[in-house]
């Protein structure tokens, strides 16, 4: 379902460690919203909800809701140093269309809930 870069894996092993988490997971989610109509969204989470799907890399946990299964089926985490900082990214094949920033996408027919661009651009 969703993958994760050997530098993704890496960063988030770190930052768990960081936090004194090491067991909690990165959850992924979709929410309605942002300039292309949906958005990505990233937590930590101490345990998987009903229903949710768990991917394992490395020992490293990813928790997706059943909403956004639908959406980010073949996506792949990645982790980005840009001169903003760095960050962990979505990359996502279901995505016809995204803002500039990358925090937003359109899977197709999600216009109805676009909203105008926050991300600088």
């Amino acid at each position: 379902m969703i993958s994760m870069t050997p530098e993704a894996v890496t960063q988030l092993k770190d930052f768990l460690v960081e936090q004194g988490t090491p067991d909690y997971a990165l959850r992924v989610f979709v929410a309605p919203g942002g300039c292309s109509g949906l958005q990505y969204g990233m937590t930590i989470d101490e345990e998987a909800d009903e229903g949710d799907e768990l991917i394992e890399t490395e020992g490293v946990k990813v928790l997706v809701d059943n909403f956004s299964a639908m959406y980010l089926e073949g996506a792949e985490i990645d982790y980005v140093n840009s001169l903003m900082g760095g960050g962990f990214t979505v990359r996502n094949p279901n995505a016809v269309a995204s803002c500039s920033c990358g925090h937003s996408f359109d899977a197709g027919g999600n216009a109805g809930t676009a909203q105008g661009c926050g991300c600088g651009s």
